[in-house]
């Protein structure tokens, strides 16, 4: 399986669509959009994950290394997830306290 990567803006915002597998050798193109999109300026992201198939620690490193990123801008990296077996990484790993997760894009740019 495949990582597929869609961008799009919305009020100031920039949603990344993430889809497949985000794994050791998928991990690295997810980073290398995320220094693509902090390099631009968007420094408020939120990634959409309803299509994502399996995460492993490489991806949730990626997602953390990020966040770190946004964050020296004082921005935010926001995550769409609704799928157990994903939240239940977020879970055990402690970083469902560290990202806010929504249930949709729509819920996330709400909260913005």
């Amino acid at each position: 399986m495949d990582l597929t990567l869609s961008t799009r803006e919305a009020d100031g915002t920039t949603v990344v669509a993430v889809g497949g597998e985000i794994d050791v050798y998928t991990a690295p193109r997810l980073r290398d959009k995320f220094t693509e999109l902090v390099a631009a300026g968007s420094y408020d992201i939120i990634v959409d994950m309803q299509d994502v198939e399996f995460l492993d620690s490489t991806g949730l490193g990626v997602l953390v290394g990020g966040l770190k990123k946004v964050r020296a801008h004082d921005g935010s990296l926001d995550l769409v997830c609704t799928q157990d077996r994903l939240l239940k990484i977020f879970r055990i790993t402690g970083l469902a306290k560290v990202f806010v997760i929504h249930d949709s894009a729509e819920a996330a740019l709400a909260s913005r």
